[in-house]
């Protein structure tokens, strides 16, 4: 048994948040998704590719995504 870090992590929303909260934290992650996009452009674009290989049905779904 090991005692690292589990292997996922559980992302849970609360359902309280107001109109202008969940906005606010809606632009956070556009931002942040940006910035990743931005730094890391073309390993981003090659892991898509390799991704694809692996799982061509996934990459069909997601031609709708500007991104790619």
């Amino acid at each position: 048994m090991t005692h690292g870090l589990p292997l996922t992590i559980s992302l849970q929303i609360p359902t309280y948040w107001t109109p202008e909260q969940a906005f606010a934290v809606f632009e956070m992650v556009n931002d942040l998704r940006d910035a990743i996009w931005r730094c890391y452009e073309l390993q981003l674009i090659d892991e898509y590719r390799n991704q694809c290989k692996q799982a061509p049905n996934i990459c069909i779904e997601n031609t709708n995504d500007p991104t790619f």
